[in-house]
C-alpha cells in the first residue's frame, strides 16, 4: 500500500512520504520544513496566489511588486525564496524576471500533510 504514497521531489531528489504514514528522517524534515517555511510568510502566500491568478499561470516581477506594496528587491527576495523552494520556477526574458508555479509543487505540498482514510 505505501507504494501509492506521494513524493515530494526538493533539491533535485525525493524528500517524503506523508508525515502519517512512516516517521521522517532528519533531512527529509529539514528540506520540508524548509518549503513549509517558504509558505508561512503572508507576502510569499500572497505572491504564489497572484501568480497563480496571473494570465496563464505566470508573472513578471514587474507586474507582482504594486499589488503587494513591496520594492522591486524586496519582491525578488521572496520570489528566490519560493523558487529555492520548489515552489515557483524562474525564466529570464531580456531584463526581466518570469515566474510560474511548478506544476504539482503545492498539491504535493498539501498531500504531506493529508489523513489517510480509513480502509
Amino acid at each position: 500500500m505505501t507504494a501509492n504514497l506521494p513524493v515530494i521531489e526538493l533539491d533535485g531528489g525525493a524528500c517524503c512520504s506523508p508525515v502519517i504514514a512512516e516517521a521522517m528522517d532528519a533531512d527529509a524534515a529539514k528540506q520540508l520544513a524548509t518549503r513549509f517555511k517558504a509558505v508561512g510568510d503572508p507576502t510569499r502566500l500572497r505572491l504564489l496566489s497572484l501568480v497563480a491568478a496571473h494570465r496563464d499561470h505566470e508573472a513578471c516581477v514587474c507586474d507582482l511588486t504594486e499589488p503587494v506594496g513591496l520594492s522591486q528587491p524586496t519582491v525578488s527576495h521572496h520570489l528566490k525564496i519560493l523558487v529555492d523552494a520548489g515552489l515557483l520556477s524562474r525564466t529570464k526574458r531580456g531584463v526581466w524576471s518570469y515566474y510560474a508555479l511548478v506544476p504539482g509543487a503545492l498539491d504535493a505540498l498539501a498531500d504531506v500533510l493529508r489523513t489517510p482514510t480509513a480502509s
